[in-house]
């Protein structure tokens, strides 16, 4: 059996390095995104990967893997937004956008470790294509959060809802990974 742990890691530290390459290359402007946007990015990431697992054809070259890797920073971006103040700063260095990545993504990972001990790693028997259908599941849930004002009466909120993301989208890229080796 595969460790879990240690493919998590790898994964996770994949997505991290992409993320704080691209905060030194473009800062962080993604912090003027409101939850709507960051919901529409992913949105438009695990649609693509839909269609071409639908259609079973890919016309532009980029790589399934990218858009799980966007999936998976976008939903951290999510949670860090979420964890900061209305009025906190739009720029920060990439070393505190790593900080702040590094703490949500340990969040994200921890709550991975409780739900693989209780439901046993169910998602290792679980499609590609199921990971992408529940990430969409996720992002229609937190828009309905969003139309209620961000209130919900029995449900997880939308911090729960991006962290499930997170761990689909990692998920996803453990299982795309294992089957090119």
């Amino acid at each position: 059996m595969p460790d879990t742990q240690s493919q998590y890691k790898e994964v996770i530290n994949k997505c991290e390095r992409l993320y704080v390459n691209k905060a030194r290359d473009y800062g962080t402007s993604w912090r003027v995104l409101r939850p709507i946007s960051i919901v529409d990015q992913i949105y438009i990431k695990a649609w693509r990967i839909r269609q071409i697992q639908e259609k079973g054809v890919q016309k532009i070259a980029d790589p399934i893997e990218g858009e799980f890797i966007a999936i998976v920073n976008y939903g951290v971006m999510a949670l860090i937004q979420s964890g900061l103040p209305a009025d906190a700063p739009i720029d920060m260095s990439a070393d505190e956008a790593k900080r702040l990545y590094d703490l949500h993504a340990g969040e994200v990972e921890h709550l991975m470790q409780q739900k693989n001990h209780d439901y046993g790693e169910a998602w290792r028997d679980m499609s590609q294509q199921s990971f992408v259908d529940l990430i969409l599941v996720k992002l229609l849930r937190i828009k309905q959060i969003l139309a209620n004002d961000g209130q919900t009466t029995v449900s997880e909120g939308m911090e729960a809802n991006f962290a499930d993301i997170v761990n689909y989208g990692i998920f996803a890229l453990i299982k795309l990974g294992e089957s090119k080796n």
